[in-house]
């Protein structure tokens, strides 16, 4: 059997091996019942070699064995959580390192409302692993503290409360399914008001300072996504100089980002049904970011709900 021979480079006319690549690393968090096994299968779907259960403290050890590997595995997800009991700490620590050797893991973190958790567990009839001799609210109220300062350093937070598996396996397509032409990738969720906040987003624009179409007759029934709503609100005075202003703002914030290495920003857009304006506005905002070159999805989460 031949040698394994390791790829080298010259040095002054000396060849020397090449340093191996590092492999781009994702690690998949947050509250059990969130949707991290689902999270990880559609990265294991576009080729990403996923490990579950990981204890953090291993972090390094696959990063150093996929650079071992030379190329055969670029790609790295770990699912980490509660489980591993010293997970925060280690976690915390893991990161660090890697970061210290020019290594920069994504971090990915899912999480539901509460009364989403409890009933995905109540489903499946199944403790969660914090709760002990209490119940299921009490073990979701300690992980949820557990979890605060990782929440805070995520760079992608995703909410899958009203998502399906099919949904989020399709926000994580839209994620990590292709490469962003510049900087952060963006995405866009309209909404509105009467539902609540996006828990997710990193910014949050009212567009409640817009008339309202929903108080046209022959727009009412329309959405945003109709030529005459989208005439209506963008013609509306102060809409042009909201947009221009906005869109400048996004520029430095975006540009921001990129140097600070933030891998995803997800901006909310809100009316009060998410219905007409936020709409309107989400997907001007959209082609205005795409035509400047950023990666952008746009999602409306409350079109159809009236």
């Amino acid at each position: 059997m031949n040698p394994v021979r390791e790829p080298v480079r010259e040095h002054a006319g000396v060849a020397v091996p090449d340093e191996p690549a590092a492999p781009s690393i994702v690690v998949i968090t947050g509250m059990s019942g969130a949707g991290r096994s689902t999270a990880a299968k559609s990265l294991e779907d576009l080729g990403w070699f996923v490990v579950d259960n990981l204890p953090p403290g291993l972090l390094p050890t696959m990063v150093d064995l996929a650079e071992r590997s030379h190329g055969a595995v670029p790609k790295i997800a770990a699912v980490v959580d509660v489980r591993s009991r010293a997970f925060t700490t280690d976690l915390k620590s893991s990161i660090d390192g890697l970061g210290a050797r020019g290594v920069a893991p994504r971090i990915v973190f899912l999480e539901a409302a509460d009364e989403t958790l409890v009933r995905r567990f109540d489903s499946v009839r199944r403790p969660h692993p914090l709760q002990a001799s209490g119940r299921v609210v009490d073990g979701i109220a300690a992980e949820r503290e557990l979890l605060r300062d990782v929440r805070g350093e995520a760079d992608l937070v995703l909410d899958t409360s009203r998502l399906n598996v099919h949904e989020l396996r399709g926000r994580m397509r839209d994620f990590f399914g292709g490469r962003s032409a510049r900087g952060p990738r963006v995405s866009i969720v309209s909404f509105g008001y009467k539902y609540g906040l996006p828990v997710d987003a990193d910014l949050v624009v009212d567009c409640r300072f817009l008339p309202n179409p929903h108080w046209i007759p022959e727009l009412a029934p329309m959405t945003g996504l109709d030529v005459p709503v989208r005439e209506y609100v963008l013609s509306r005075e102060g809409a042009q100089e909201f947009l221009k202003a906005y869109f400048e703002v996004l520029q430095i914030l975006l540009a921001g980002d990129e140097r600070e290495g933030k891998h995803f920003v997800t901006l909310a857009v809100g009316c009060t049904g998410g219905k007409h304006r936020s709409v309107a506005i989400a997907e001007c905002l959209a082609a205005q970011l795409t035509d400047d070159g950023s990666d952008v999805q746009v999602t409306h989460r409350d079109l159809g709900r009236e």
